[in-house]
């Protein structure tokens, strides 16, 4: 995966998720998403705090892996990161940061201080720079950096859907998302399906329920979902 492109899908993806945060009104930073228990506000902590990780990644004192072992698509392996546990700690961790906010337009502004320093970081970076993740992982850092394009989009699906407009999602970014869960004759497949990127992404994600017939046609094309938790 170049890491350039990735780079700069997360710039786009994530300046979207931030600008489209800015007008939030005081209501409706409370109101429900999908990912219940989280209102908007934790949602939107969550996609903080899972790139916020980052910076310490790359600052790590430990000398940094020699070789990457896990690659994005091995990184949403179903095993104890998708626990029950687990599950809850991250919910409580974004509920914990929302709640420290002084306000919504508080909490956005540290999404956007964030994922410019991530994106500042990365860019300083070498090409096939390996990093370890929280969980362990060796992993190239375009590699780990997909996986946090991946939070940021599909989770602005669900913070747009939630607010009631149209998805803000970057062809940028559902392009890499796209090539993550089909790889690449994704095209192909989803000429097949005959499905939208967007509602494939939405589809794969579990955004949107598939009926047997459309299992059955995902199952002949050996499409296989990740483990999104």
């Amino acid at each position: 995966m170049d890491q350039g492109r990735v780079v700069e899908a997360f710039r786009l993806e994530a300046g979207q998720l931030a600008q489209a945060m800015t007008g939030v009104s005081a209501a409706e930073w409370g109101l429900p998403t999908r990912c219940a228990p989280w209102k908007v506000s934790d949602l939107l902590a969550h996609v903080r705090v899972v790139i916020a990780w980052l910076p310490g990644m790359l600052a790590a004192s430990a000398p940094a892996p020699t070789r990457a072992e896990v690659s994005a698509v091995e990184y949403y392996r179903p095993d104890d990161r998708f626990a029950p546990d687990t599950n809850a700690a991250r919910i409580a961790l974004a509920q914990d940061h929302a709640a420290e906010q002084r306000s919504g337009a508080a909490l956005a502004d540290d999404f956007n201080a964030t994922w410019q320093e991530v994106d500042r970081l990365c860019r300083a970076e070498p090409e096939g720079r390996v990093v370890r993740t929280r969980h362990g992982d060796p992993m190239l850092l375009s590699e780990f950096l997909l996986t946090r394009v991946v939070e940021v989009a599909v989770h602005g699906l669900d913070l747009a859907d939630a607010l009631g407009r149209e998805p803000w999602l970057t062809s940028e970014a559902a392009d890499l998302v796209q090539g993550l869960l089909l790889g690449p004759d994704g095209a192909a497949a989803l000429e097949k399906l005959g499905w939208g990127q967007l509602r494939f992404l939405r589809t794969a994600t579990g955004r949107e329920p598939i009926t047997r017939e459309e299992a059955s046609d995902v199952s002949r094309l050996g499409i296989r979902w990740l483990t999104l938790g």
